[in-house]
């Protein structure tokens, strides 16, 4: 009986957990302005440059959404 209930316990609380995490473009445009905003912030100067590869890489992004270049 004791056996029985040692053996339910473990098989109760022991339960092996695998997450997998999966980038859609819903996940990456936010997290990429956030980073273009926080280097705004830190070197202004640098301006142009971020705003210009923040609008390649969403148009990107978008075209990859509609043809499909990376599965």
């Amino acid at each position: 009986m004791i056996a029985m209930r040692q053996l339910l316990r473990v098989k109760l609380f022991y339960q092996p957990r695998s997450f997998t995490m999966t980038f859609t473009v819903a996940n990456i445009s936010p997290i990429i302005a956030l980073i273009a905003g926080i280097l705004i912030l830190v070197m202004p100067g640098l301006l142009n440059y971020i705003v210009a590869l923040y609008l390649i890489v969403i148009g990107l992004i978008g075209l990859n959404g509609i043809y499909h270049f990376v599965n």
